[in-house]
């Protein structure tokens, strides 16, 4: 916000909203909301996706530095995808579609060598 020279209060009154809100904002008290990145993104000329992207971050940066979240995430098993069964392999779609054309060669003869006679 000092690039832009704006103070939180003016910024508030640009984007209509209060003055402890975009405070809070300023201090990271408060994430940015979707209303919020879309007021930002029309503001600053930016999308919300911008925005949203810097709060996912801030998010992730937090979470990574949570100990006893770690410490869940370290006891979560992976997921095992079971083997498909027969009734399921019967469901499955054919790789071939209807559009597909198999076509082969009939096998031929190997042509017989050239004789080449000696004079």
């Amino acid at each position: 916000m000092d690039e832009y020279q704006f103070s939180p209060f003016s910024l508030s009154k640009e984007l209509h909203l209060s003055h402890s809100i975009v405070r809070a904002l300023v201090v990271g008290n408060l994430r940015i909301s979707v209303p919020t990145a879309l007021r930002l993104a029309k503001f600053f000329v930016q999308t919300p996706d911008y925005w949203l992207d810097l709060q996912r971050e801030a998010d992730l940066n937090e979470a990574s530095k949570d100990e006893v979240l770690r410490g869940v995430l370290v006891s979560i098993p992976k997921a095992k995808k079971p083997a498909p069964t027969k009734e399921k392999v019967a469901e499955m779609p054919n790789k071939l579609s209807k559009k597909t054309t198999i076509t082969t060669t009939p096998r031929t003869r190997k042509s017989p060598k050239k004789i080449v006679k000696k004079k």
